[in-house]
């Protein structure tokens, strides 16, 4: 399906003013270099402005002090928060009301909310709850006494646990594995005594969880993921993890069990955190970083074992030198042991 929108549509939806044809229309968004007829594209990085002149798109969104005579423009705080919401307008998520499939399993106690959509092989356990307008793709298992809120989407072979609780608005992309057993065991490396994992998960409101992410259930009590939080492709969270409100966790992030992770929290690509810690509010990881103890609130720390970003920083510019720093320094001992030997041969 095809969305047309003129260029004062498109500002009115967000809150940005047109220079240029106000009527010209747009169907699609484009990066700079593809865009053509009927594209918008956007610059929100500072780099990019060069290309203005050359981008063919019928409509560009910027940012405020930038101009062009012969371009049609949309001004806006935030050209990138503007392309994400014209990308919301342009193509519109459809979830196509299906009914319940005959092929879906559901138990007779489980508790179904009207018009939810579930596909062919669906599983709904006893006494799970399924929220209204919830739409559950093909191969997703909701356990025994398992909650999925309203309005939430659950794309096919997603796995809910028995016992574990989904919020509403909340999205979890295909393979996303909720509750499974936390790696919990006695005695490591004798007899690896299992310890019973009968706590659950906890997902708040309006998170997002990328492709076969797992969120380990507690021990006991809960694995707790906070509302609005957004997590990527291939994360592995622990037992007992509490993720904090509106934090980002990137691809490969591991979280060992127990940590607390607080409020606005950025995690880096394949960051690893220990278990039992706490990374206080706001805090930003950065890519690969290994951490293995508190970070407090406002902090920036990079490097395996972390550090302040700014001191890594300066260790890592360090590094290409070190083979001449090595030389330098094997020959700057090399004069001192010729330097020691001639005062010990004058003292004779």
């Amino acid at each position: 399906m095809v969305v047309r929108k003129r260029l004062r549509e498109i500002a009115a939806h967000v809150g940005g003013t047109v220079v240029g044809d106000a009527d010209v229309c747009v169907c699609n968004v484009r990066g700079i270099d593809e865009a053509g007829e009927g594209d918008l594209t956007f610059i929100s990085n500072p780099k990019y402005r060069g290309r203005l002149e050359e981008t063919r798109a019928s409509a560009i969104l910027v940012s405020p002090g930038i101009t062009h005579p012969d371009k049609n423009l949309i001004v806006t705080e935030d050209p990138y928060i503007a392309m994400a919401m014209v990308l919301e307008l342009l193509y519109p998520e459809e979830h196509i009301p299906a009914g319940i499939h005959g092929d879906a399993c559901i138990e007779a106690d489980a508790e179904i909310g009207e018009d939810v959509t579930m596909y062919p092989g669906v599983y709904i356990g006893r006494r799970a709850r399924i929220g209204r307008k919830a739409v559950l793709y093909p191969g997703v298992f909701v356990g025994n006494d398992a909650i999925v809120g309203e309005n939430s989407v659950l794309y096919p072979n997603v796995v809910v646990y028995k016992g574990c609780r989904i919020g509403n608005r909340v999205i979890l992309h295909a393979g996303v594995i909720i509750g499974a057993d936390g790696f919990g065991f006695a005695n490591p490396g004798a007899d690896n005594r299992k310890i019973p994992q009968v706590g659950i998960v906890q997902i708040d409101d309006d998170v997002e969880v990328g492709a076969n992410t797992t969120i380990d259930r507690g021990t006991l009590g809960k694995t707790w993921i906070k509302r609005g939080v957004k997590i990527d492709n291939l994360v592995q969270i622990a037992h007992n993890v509490v993720i904090g409100e509106n934090s980002i966790i990137v691809a490969q992030v591991g979280i060992s069990g127990s940590t607390k992770v607080g409020e606005s929290v950025l995690l880096g690509g394949q960051v690893g955190l220990i278990g039992h810690i706490n990374i206080g509010d706001n805090v930003m990881i950065a890519a690969q970083s290994g951490v293995h103890g508190n970070v407090a609130p406002d902090q920036i720390v990079s490097g395996s074992p972390h550090m302040q970003h700014s001191k890594w920083l300066r260790i890592y510019a360090c590094l290409p030198k070190l083979p001449e720093m090595r030389k330098t320094v094997n020959s700057l001992l090399r004069r001192i042991e010729k330097l020691e030997e001639k005062v010990t041969s004058e003292k004779r």
